[in-house]
């Protein structure tokens, strides 16, 4: 294959095809979703000096709702 034939055909290929948007957000809504709960789930055993002992639940299960319903989202645009 001639140089000039395979440069339009990488130009015309995207990582991860026409999904990126959507595998990007189901990536990010998982990372929230997975490290809020296990903040909650699971506090270090002991808090340096200057860090909470605890996650604070209020805005944990916030940050939890919102990284589920970004990767329901994404998952659910992925299927179509």
């Amino acid at each position: 294959m001639p140089i000039g034939e395979f440069v339009p055909l990488v130009a015309d290929t995207l990582f991860l095809g026409n999904d990126l948007l959507a595998w990007l957000l189901l990536a990010l809504g998982g990372a929230m979703a997975v490290g809020n709960g296990l903040a909650l789930l699971r506090p270090p055993p002991k808090a340096r000096e200057g860090d909470l002992p605890r996650a604070p639940v209020g805005r944990s299960v916030v940050m939890l709702l919102i990284g589920v319903v970004a990767a329901v989202w994404a998952l659910a645009s992925l299927a179509r």
